[in-house]
């Protein structure tokens, strides 16, 4: 007879290593930019840690082409192939928005503020343009890529709510479903939020919810498939 894995057990382990440290830094660290940056830097090396080699996780401000930029975004999940201009200057980074996947903002809880902050924070990141050209394969070129919807979300240990997943929270996340639309939300300790295709908004209390949002995210980055390839020369012009 064979031996089985028990996957809840790993899965709670998981989970429960991941909140700790997220916990940790929440409680330990009294100065709130000391705060702020810890758990950033957790949310960031998660991400690295967990999700496929394509995607690269870092702090970034998005750019595009005609020089336009982002706010600074806690989050920025981008490509490493088709996408691979990265700019660093003083101390932070720029990424061309055509090698997006996902942005997301860090805060320690979810409160009707910081899903508006989030919000506008994902906003300056979908008003960028997006360059894109035929791809090269052994059979030929393929078509240039629509670029895809950018995923958005905010990520927090705790909600300000109770209770944390009620309809205050739904109501924040409906005020904004054009281009600050939270697609994909986490509550580490009580649950995840997920804004569907039709624009409705399902609620998953989950005592496993910062294991369920990686496979959940990872599901939503596997349906977008390969970022656009960037026109490299586009941003060439700034060399003149």
């Amino acid at each position: 007879m064979s031996d089985k894995a028990d996957i809840s057990k790993l899965f709670q382990s998981l989970h429960g290593s991941l909140v700790g440290q997220l916990r940790l830094a929440r409680e330990t660290i009294a100065h709130p930019t000391a705060k702020g940056d810890a758990s950033e830097a957790h949310w960031i090396d998660l991400l690295n840690n967990y999700l496929p080699q394509r995607y690269r996780t870092t702090k970034a401000f998005v750019i595009d082409a005609g020089g336009n930029a982002s706010d600074q975004i806690d989050i920025v999940i981008h490509d490493r192939q088709y996408s691979p201009l990265i700019f660093e200057h003083q101390g932070a980074t720029y990424v061309p928005a055509e090698s997006l996947y996902a942005v997301f903002e860090v805060k320690q809880e979810a409160s009707a503020e910081n899903i508006k902050y989030a919000q506008a924070k994902v906003a300056s990141v979908r008003r960028l343009e997006r360059t894109s050209l035929p791809v090269p394969h052994i059979e030929g070129v393929a078509r240039a890529k629509e670029p895809q919807n950018i995923l958005g979300g905010l990520l927090c240990v705790d909600s300000s709510w109770k209770p944390a997943l009620g309809n205050p929270l739904r109501t924040s996340i409906e005020a904004d479903m054009a281009d600050g639309r939270l697609d994909l939300s986490c509550i580490a300790a009580v649950g995840v939020v997920e804004v569907t295709d039709d624009d409705q908004i399902a609620i998953y209390e989950n005592e496993k919810a910062l294991t369920l949002f990686l496979l959940r995210l990872i599901s939503l980055l596997q349906q977008q498939a390969t970022v656009p390839m960037l026109d490299v020369m586009a941003y060439a012009r700034w060399l003149e």
